[in-house]
């Protein structure tokens, strides 16, 4: 199924050891290289750490109507206890606000939101808000993650729009004397 990230923003984290909730979550933690959800920071944390606490995706149980259900406060990480997650916490990189253009380098817009794949947690598509001059035509503009051809530390790559063909002119044909191979019986 997808839904929108910012809809998993300020979500509830749930125990189900003590049946309450142990903290919100905050900003997701995307690998650039494939746009692949792996953590979200936690916001109002139960405990009484004063470092960046995340909780990997893979230890989420379930999400619910009450939030994502976890086993325990135990599987609250910092960011330096998985390597992977400690290089990727390390780009600081967020989604949310990065410019896109096209490989012509006209300018698409500003990425504001995403839609996500909560089986995998994979990026599918992003919202893009358009230019001012752009937005009377249509304000926001989803690009599919095939779309993509770069991310780097500023912008986001995609292809560009396919031109449209030159018309030519079509001589027009005069047609020969025709003849028909059959003969209509239905006429006289």
């Amino acid at each position: 199924m997808l839904i929108l990230g910012s809809q998993l923003n300020q979500t509830p984290v749930m125990s189900l050891q003590i049946g309450t909730q142990l903290a919100v979550t905050g900003d997701p933690l995307i690998n650039p290289a494939n746009l692949q959800i792996l953590a979200y920071k936690l916001e109002d944390s139960a405990s009484d750490a004063k470092q960046t606490e995340l909780i990997r995706i893979a230890d989420i149980r379930e999400l619910s109507k009450l939030g994502f259900i976890i086993d325990s406060i135990d599987e609250f990480i910092q960011p330096t206890d998985v390597i992977k997650i400690n290089e990727i916490y390390n780009l600081n990189f967020s989604l949310v606000g990065m410019k896109v253009i096209d490989q012509k380098n006209s300018k698409i817009g500003t990425v504001i939101d995403f839609t996500l794949d909560l089986d995998t947690f994979m990026i599918q598509q992003l919202v893009i808000k358009r230019p001012i001059l752009k937005s009377f035509n249509d304000p926001e503009l989803t690009i599919h993650r095939s779309q993509i051809t770069a991310i780097d530390d500023y912008k986001i790559t995609i292809k560009a729009e396919a031109e449209p063909m030159p018309i030519t002119k079509v001589e027009e044909v005069v047609p020969e004397a025709f003849t028909p191979n059959y003969v209509n019986p239905f006429r006289n």
